[in-house]
């Protein structure tokens, strides 16, 4: 697939998730649940964080808890990459105070003006959101302190540019957070081509010492894994996008333990040179 038409694919299917609900991307960690709240519980949120939050922002898409890792500080700006509805933001927003700030970006309009309606709400006066594309962020040289991402950057076909456009945005001494997808061993044909795969998470997804990479050849220091986890794959055949690519796979359950031990949850934390 060329790298628009998998943009697209994926603006798409987001918007389909804004406009309905509907939890179309695997949620590592949902084992078999549907509901986001249970779905958040189970891959760290804590029900503390989601009650602080509009419950309309929380649609049960992520790997992990980039807020609680990032060790946010007030006063700090941060930056949320792929903000969806806003559940990030409006967490990490409690945890700046009103001497910080918080910018979610997404390129998903829908998902922005839920995200806006979801702030507007619950008065939130710290956060806002920009419509752009993580390629090239609609920020300022180095404008925020912070930069945290739950698993979206796997669904940009140009991750390099995505780590250098994070260094560029973060002033420096400042640190990145994400928690993403990432491979152990390559995926078959059927799941790597396929556009529902994309939208849920893996199909995008690189090798882990690729994904590493890119973000040291941004110019990014200390890179450390400070999590890794395995990726269930009844996770990911429980979820819409999920269901397509199983259904239409017919592959014997020997076979999907395999691809099952290829897909790695990670949580990766790295400064920019002060």
């Amino acid at each position: 697939m060329k790298d628009e038409d998998i943009k697209l694919a994926v603006k798409n299917g987001y918007a389909r998730i804004a406009r309905k609900s509907d939890l179309c991307c695997s949620s590592s960690g949902c084992c078999g649940t549907a509901a986001p709240i249970k779905i958040s519980k189970k891959i760290g949120y804590s029900d503390q964080e989601m009650m602080s939050v509009p419950s309309e922002a929380n649609l049960g898409l992520g790997c992990g808890n980039p807020t609680a890792l990032a060790s946010l500080q007030e006063g700090e700006v941060v930056l949320d990459l792929g903000s969806g509805a806003g559940f990030d933001c409006f967490l990490a927003a409690r945890r700046v105070g009103n001497s910080g700030r918080v910018i979610g970006v997404d390129m998903t309009p829908e998902m922005i003006e839920k995200a806006r309606r979801n702030s507007s709400r619950a008065g939130f006066a710290n956060v806002e959101f920009r419509l752009g594309e993580l390629e090239s962020l609609p920020l300022e040289d180095g404008e925020v302190d912070v930069i945290i991402s739950n698993c979206v950057i796997n669904l940009v076909p140009d991750k390099e540019q995505v780590f250098r456009e994070a260094f560029r945005v973060l002033k420096p001494g400042g640190r990145i957070m994400v928690s993403d997808i990432v491979l152990l061993a390559p995926l078959p044909d059927f799941i790597r081509d396929s556009v529902d795969g994309y939208v849920g998470c893996v199909s995008g997804a690189v090798m882990k010492d690729q994904y590493l990479e890119a973000i040291r050849s941004a110019g990014f220091q200390y890179v450390q894994i400070v999590d890794e986890s395995a990726f269930p794959l009844d996770c990911l055949a429980n979820e819409s996008a999920g269901q397509q690519v199983m259904g239409k796979s017919k592959i014997p359950a020997r076979k999907l333990k395999e691809v099952e031990a290829s897909i790695s949850s990670l949580k990766v934390s790295a400064f920019k040179p002060a």
